[in-house]
């Protein structure tokens, strides 16, 4: 059984949050391992469907993306109907073709802004990774390369705005940390007060 098993588990038993789904939302800064992460709760909960806010913003629209979203995304769910989205070609500056995404029981929404104050009230939990802003950016730039540090620029002043006006992190309930050992989660600020939990992945390596 998958080490995010007891996780994977606890989020599966909230009470649905948009129509019949519990979107769980996993924000955090660029960088910090919040994709990989997300590919791997989603196995431990069975393929769950994972949406990339990557796929919603645009160059034009880094953070300005929530009526797109919300149109698209959010009100289909809420309906009960399949969302219908063209994610973001970002090498081509276009929408490629469109995607849908059936009504699941869990839906795992991934990326900077995640935990947004117009997306909150449709989360059934807030996940936050807990990487510092500096290493996450640095291990972005590092994973891009030279030829984005433009864009790089560009998007830490971007984040810095929306964090400034937008935060995330107060409203998480549950803080991922990485380490040596893998992942471990404890409760952040607005979770219910209880026992902090704690996991480790189970190949023992820290992930990106």
């Amino acid at each position: 059984m998958s080490s995010l098993a007891p996780l994977a588990q606890s989020l599966a038993a909230l009470p649905p949050s948009l129509g019949g789904t519990r979107v769980i939302g996993i924000d955090g800064h660029a960088g910090s391992g919040k994709s990989t992460f997300a590919g791997r709760l989603a196995e431990a909960l069975g393929g769950a469907p994972v949406l990339h806010l990557d796929d919603v913003a645009t160059h034009a629209e880094l953070f300005g993306w929530w009526d797109r979203l919300r149109v698209q995304v959010v009100e289909p769910l809420a309906a009960g109907r399949p969302a219908r989205w063209a994610p973001y070609d970002w090498e081509g500056r276009r929408f490629g073709p469109e995607r849908v995404l059936e009504p699941a029981p869990v839906l795992l929404v991934e990326g900077v802004g995640a935990g947004r104050r117009e997306l909150r009230p449709h989360l059934a939990r807030l996940l936050w990774m807990e990487t510092p802003r500096e290493a996450s950016w640095g291990r972005g730039r590092q994973r891009d390369g030279r030829e984005l540090s433009a864009f790089w620029d560009g998007w830490e002043r971007a984040e810095l705005a929306h964090f400034s006006d937008d935060p995330s992190r107060p409203f998480a309930n549950t803080l991922v940390h990485q380490s040596g050992t893998g992942y471990e989660w404890t409760s952040g600020i607005s979770a219910t007060p209880g026992t902090p939990s704690a996991l480790t992945d189970g190949d023992g390596l820290p992930q990106t």
